[in-house]
């Protein structure tokens, strides 16, 4: 079901909320892709953990403006580090965050150039179901019983042109733009949210081969291990990709994965 809101945002809602006392443990791990033009850049991707309020972000700066001698990793480091102000400044007596508001703030509070794709995470306390308020081609998978349940679907203009957030409406979209959505979850979930150095680079089928392996693991080391594969998905220059059959499909040649930065966010529910 889909609905939209007077604001604009749309929301897609897949299953009814159940009530259960929920929480979530998380980790992450982030591989910068590699740039000898500039060995001291830290990428440009960028996201946040914020455990007492059960949720997380992620960013990723678009590449497309260091033709114009911009770093946009600077614009999604501050959209996460403001991400992380406006959410712990945020009442939540209604029982969750509202990642949506969130968003609306952070991106207000963000006036470094550039722009970038985001996602914003919480576990509600009030419905129990996860609320997420994400823009562009970055996003998050829900396992159950180790087989993906739910994969957030991307926003994009047109073939690797994603919808973004930045400080000048001339190259960037509206912050209204963004879609809402509330997934309902139960203790054993895990969450797998990312970049597009992830979502490029693996299927859902990928990550449920190493959830069924790694399923023990902490959420910082299973992030280790999905990123380490992710990355090198990346550098192979033959196998089918979800990014390559994206471009199949758009009428676009690739082969291979995408050489990107890759940032993993993963999160049990318990």
């Amino acid at each position: 079901m889909k609905k939209k809101r007077s604001s604009g945002m749309s929301k897609k809602i897949i299953e009814n909320c159940c009530s259960s006392s929920l929480d979530m443990i998380m980790g992450s791990f982030y591989i910068p892709k590699e740039d000898d033009l500039r060995p001291e850049c830290v990428g440009e991707d960028s996201h946040f953990i914020c455990q007492e309020k059960k949720s997380f972000g992620v960013a990723d700066g678009v590449g497309g403006w260091i033709k114009q001698g911009i770093d946009s990793g600077e614009y999604s480091r501050q959209l996460m580090n403001n991400s992380l102000i406006a959410l712990n400044h945020q009442e939540t007596r209604s029982g969750h965050v509202d990642p949506t508001r969130v968003l609306e703030e952070a991106h207000y509070m963000t006036n470094s150039p550039g722009s970038s794709t985001a996602c914003i995470i919480a576990l509600s306390d009030y419905d129990h179901c996860l609320h997420v308020a994400n823009v562009g081609d970055s996003g998050f998978l829900v396992f159950r019983n180790r087989e993906c349940i739910f994969q957030s679907p991307i926003q994009q203009h047109g073939f690797n042109h994603p919808y973004q957030l930045g400080c000048t409406s001339r190259f960037s979209d509206a912050v209204d733009i963004a879609m809402e959505i509330v997934v309902s979850v139960q203790s054993g979930d895990i969450i797998v949210a990312g970049t597009d150095g992830l979502l490029d680079n693996m299927f859902p089928s990928e990550i449920e081969e190493i959830i069924t392996k790694a399923q023990d693991q902490t959420p910082s080391k299973l992030a280790l291990t999905i990123a380490d594969y992710a990355l090198y998905n990346s550098l192979d220059r033959f196998s089918e990709s979800p990014f390559s059959r994206a471009a199949y499909f758009a009428g676009k040649k690739h082969v291979g994965g995408k050489i990107d930065d890759i940032t993993v966010v993963v999160a049990k529910i318990i």
